[in-house]
């Protein structure tokens, strides 16, 4: 996270703020687009495989968790993966994280507590106890404190040195951190979950079909939405990642603190970055193939 929060050129954010199209199309993706259609794709799923006795049930719940969650974190590295515009990702990010704090509570009771019902699926009241703080706790943990000591250390450092020194010397230094980072935390989440992942294989599968069929829907759609409008690669590939990719640290967060650790929401929630990391890897490698195919022409 911090690598990519460095680069941002954070006297140049007021540019994301005036542009007033691409802020919106990017909140109509994010907060009213996205959570409806992995809503829809949980009612789907639990549907077609109710399990018995509504054994999947908790994995519904945690895929419509997964899919309220918006990103505000790791869309940091995608964007930068795929050579998205930084400047417009710290500033949509900034965005999510306040709607975050501000929605994800109220969102979690309608969309479990109330929405299933509509469509003949048993709701769960318990997500009742979703607090503000247990939100915004998580934000400034995975956000926050990265954003903070990017902020620090290119203000402190350009005043010591100068820009040229920063952008040429200092960034190429640290970049390689995120790509060792999630290497990392690739290896780690797999060796932790691997037992469940043995034990549980037809169930990892009933889960990761909804969310890739999200991640993939949300992706083109943003990005064919995104370049109609008139955005520049940068702006779509940012709006593209940020509107596909989801906050599985606060959907982990809530899933455990609310259903508990040996719940099947938290095991859904877990599953979801095993499943988004490798698809998000590969849809870096279509956008670049469409900054090809499209802006380069």
């Amino acid at each position: 996270m911090y690598p990519p929060l460095a680069k941002v050129k954070y006297e140049e954010l007021g540019g994301v703020f005036r542009n007033f199209k691409i802020l919106g199309l990017s909140l109509i993706q994010n907060w009213i687009i996205g959570p409806v259609l992995m809503f829809a794709l949980a009612i789907v799923f639990f549907k077609l495989f109710p399990g018995k006795d509504n054994a999947n049930l908790p994995y519904m719940y945690g895929i419509i968790l997964i899919g309220l969650a918006r990103c505000i974190a790791m869309v940091i590295v995608w964007n930068d993966l795929a050579k998205g515009d930084t400047e417009y990702c710290a500033g949509l990010v900034a965005f999510n994280s306040i709607f975050q704090v501000l929605l994800f509570s109220v969102y979690a009771w309608v969309f479990i507590a109330i929405l299933p019902g509509w469509f003949g699926v048993p709701t769960n009241s318990i997500v009742e106890n979703i607090t503000i703080g247990q939100i915004a706790r998580s934000v400034f943990i995975y956000l926050g404190i990265p954003f903070i000591a990017g902020f620090l250390t290119r203000f402190i450092l350009i005043k010591v040195k100068n820009k040229e020194w920063y952008h040429s010397k200092f960034i190429p230094k640290i970049s390689p951190i995120t790509l060792i980072a999630l290497l990392f935390t690739i290896l780690v989440m797999f060796s932790l979950k691997g037992e469940y992942i043995v034990k549980l294989p037809l169930d990892v599968v009933l889960i990761a079909i909804p969310l890739i069929v999200y991640f993939l829907i949300m992706f083109l759609f943003s990005f064919f939405i995104s370049r109609r409008a008139g955005a520049t690669y940068g702006q779509t590939a940012t709006l593209s990642f940020t509107a596909a990719s989801n906050n599985f640290e606060l959907a982990i967060a809530v899933a455990i603190a609310v259903f508990g650790i040996k719940s099947g929401e938290a095991f859904t929630a877990v599953i979801g970055p095993l499943v988004e990391v490798p698809v998000m890897i590969a849809l870096v490698n279509v956008a670049l193939y469409f900054k090809r195919k499209y802006f380069e022409v």
